[in-house]
């Protein structure tokens, strides 16, 4: 299954000069630069990055040089395209060593994986996708999903997504559902009608189902928890629709990934969802 390579939303032009505020602009555009080129299905050079990102080419160019001489970049022989280093992985791996809920909560992913032969992720959010964390492939599976740790999913048309933005508190849910309605564009009315249902269905059931809605023929259920200081993630169990048609993943799923949720949060601490006020 690919990962998301959807393009990100072009920033918004700052008449504020670089360096003044709270904010580093260059450092900012050189995140930006580096999300873009991680995200990529291909080299990519710094005219497409210009493009993509909506930052000048002449100051993309400036960044891109300051990120291969750093080491974070690396210019193809011969090639104005640019490519990711081995040193990103010195972050991610930081990251993921002090990530302490990633190796408590493990075994119980594996169980759950083992309990209902489908992929299990653990993700929490990135901007407007949802990222793995984790990622369980139960040994008894016949069709497993290839999302790795690192992979991006789309949050809005997925049941990890969707289980993400209901376990969060009123006002955050609030405010990212405004951004998504602005990446959204035309396709709102379409995306909160079904972003309203699947709020619904966490409100009542305590998860929701995406059936084929990110990959035809993939369904999957999900529901989120709280994290001990306050943070929120959420868990996904998915598989080959076939395999695990709605009424199955209801019957057969629903309990065995309640049951991972409250284990994982006497764990950890936190709670297994936040209760919704709207």
């Amino acid at each position: 299954m690919p990962t998301s390579s959807r393009p990100l939303a072009r920033p918004r032009a700052s008449k504020t000069k670089e360096g003044s505020g709270d904010e580093i602009i260059a450092l900012s555009r050189g995140l930006t630069l580096l999300r873009r080129v991680a995200s990529a299905d291909a080299p990519i050079s710094n005219r497409e990055l210009a493009e993509l990102t909506g930052i000048p080419r002449p100051t993309v160019s400036r960044i891109t040089a300051t990120l291969v001489a750093a080491g974070f970049l690396f210019q193809l022989p011969d090639s104005e395209r640019f490519v990711l280093t081995a040193s990103v992985l010195e972050l991610s791996n930081g990251f993921l060593r002090n990530f302490d809920i990633r190796a408590r909560a493990r075994p119980f992913l594996i169980e759950l994986a083992e309990r209902t032969s489908l992929s299990v992720h653990l993700g929490a959010r990135d901007r407007l996708d949802m990222v793995v964390i984790d990622a369980i492939r139960p040994r008894s599976a016949i069709l497993v999903s290839r999302l790795e740790v690192g992979s991006r999913m789309d949050l809005t048309r997925t049941a990890v997504g969707r289980a993400y933005l209901a376990v969060l508190a009123e006002p955050e849910r609030a405010a990212l559902m405004a951004a998504l309605e602005v990446a959204s564009g035309d396709d709102w009315p379409h995306v909160h009608a079904r972003l309203a249902a699947s709020l619904e269905e966490s409100r009542t059931l305590g998860y929701t189902i995406a059936a084929g809605e990110w990959y035809s023929g993939l369904n999957a259920i999900a529901a989120g928890f709280v994290g001990p200081s306050g943070e929120r993630y959420a868990i996904n169990c998915g598989g080959a629709a076939h395999l695990c048609p709605r009424e199955w993943l209801v019957e057969h799923a629903a309990p065995a990934l309640t049951a991972c949720i409250e284990r994982i949060v006497r764990e950890i601490g936190g709670a297994p969802r936040q209760r919704m006020d709207g």
